[in-house]
């Protein structure tokens, strides 16, 4: 185990983006380290609890209405803007008190550009899928024909010279870090076999001791469980979705349905006998004892039903998710439905096809154990020592 060290994480101020790592950070922090984590209000709450010192600053970012932009180069400008804004912010923090090493967000690039230009050591944290071989020169070349991708290009390019950053190639700076962590499972990642395994380790879904853990119990006449947890309540379909798996899995034989919910709004007045409705929250818990789970597929989502070993019915709400689903689908563990086509007699017919595929279980099983041999927090935490080592030595 290296010296205590000073390790900073700079994040991107989006619940998604924050929750992932937190177990990493909280292991960090139990192992001696001096950690300081540099993100804005709306998640600053999520952050004392690990035992990180908060470094506060203000973001540009449009978290509080959740008014994004559905243009992709005007969402793009969203996050360069939000580096802009923050890098100074940084360096008023930093400069004086630099950390040993820095991780970084995916979505925070004056993470990077803050240790590039103090000549330190960086790990990018990525709770999502990363650039493969020959993929961030496409997605490059066709960012650029849209309209506005190439002045947007060209003012990221700017600003990586004007930062001081050592990377000023935009593509080389935003899809090829020297050093990643990705927190999801391979099995999860697009063209795996293309991913360069000497910058990029998969660790899985970083769970630990600081997962919400509720003492929730398996109730003894329960034959099986199925979990229908949408986490993307507020998307307009959900409160559909959620009833029709009420029609469909009311007083199911056998069957105990736990139903997490944003609000009370979401499902009907009349709750089967065999339903148990409860607030939305990470479903950890419940997720290790459930047979089914009915989910949006979010890549969060999709990477804990693959370490929880529970097969799912997709019910993807976005193209990212449908992306999710589809692997899913592919690797044989989940059956996806369109949220237009749900109905109960479909949710019913997923679910009885899933519990009745022998192959499922067995894919299920396997991936269960692919997903835990990946290491999580535990071997994150390493890496990441690791790495401070070779600074050192370097």
């Amino acid at each position: 185990m290296p010296r205590s060290a000073h390790i900073a994480m700079v994040g991107t101020p989006l619940v998604g983006h924050v929750l992932p790592s937190l177990e990493i950070v909280r292991e960090l922090v139990a192992r001696g380290h001096r950690v300081t984590y540099a993100t804005a209000a709306p998640v600053a709450e999520l952050i004392a609890p690990t035992g990180a010192e908060l470094v506060g600053v203000t973001s540009t970012l449009p978290v509080a209405d959740g008014d994004w932009p559905q243009d992709p180069i005007a969402s793009a400008s969203l996050f360069l803007d939000e580096a802009m804004a923050v890098l100074p912010q940084l360096h008023a923090a930093y400069d004086d008190d630099p950390a040993d090493l820095y991780l970084y967000d995916v979505g925070a690039y004056a993470g990077r550009a803050l240790a590039e230009a103090q000549g330190r050591g960086l790990v990018q944290l990525s709770a999502a899928h990363v650039a493969w071989e020959g993929a961030q020169e496409e997605m490059g070349a066709a960012f650029a024909r849209l309209p506005g991708g190439l002045a947007y290009r060209a003012r990221f390019a700017d600003w990586l010279v004007r930062c001081g950053a050592m990377t000023t190639d935009v593509e080389e700076f935003t899809g090829r870090p020297p050093r990643v962590l990705a927190m999801i499972p391979r099995a999860m990642q697009p063209h795996a076999d293309r991913v360069d395994t000497e910058a990029v380790t998969f660790v899985g879904p970083c769970l630990g001791g600081g997962q919400e853990q509720d003492g929730w119990k398996r109730p003894a006449g329960a034959q099986k469980v199925l979990l229908v947890s949408l986490a993307d309540s507020a998307y307009p379909g959900s409160r559909e979705v959620y009833r029709q798996c009420v029609a469909a899995f009311a007083d199911l034989p056998g069957w105990h349905v736990v139903l997490q919910t944003g609000g009370g709004g979401d499902v009907s007045e009349r709750v089967p006998r065999n339903f148990e409705v409860r607030p939305w929250g990470t479903p950890l818990t419940i997720l290790e004892q459930a047979d089914v789970w009915v989910t949006h597929t979010g890549v969060g989502s999709s990477a804990g039903g693959l370490y929880a070993g529970v097969p799912m019915i997709a019910v993807p709400t976005g193209p990212d998710q449908c992306l999710h689903a589809d692997r899913l689908v592919e690797l044989g563990v989940a059956r996806r439905i369109d949220t237009a086509d749900v109905t109960a007699e479909a949710l019913r017919t997923a679910l009885m096809e899933l519990i009745g595929d022998p192959q499922v279980a067995t894919r299920s099983a396997w991936l269960w154990s692919e997903a835990r041999a990946e290491g999580g927090t535990r071997r994150a935490a390493d890496l990441i020592e690791e790495r401070l080592v070779e600074e050192r030595v370097g």
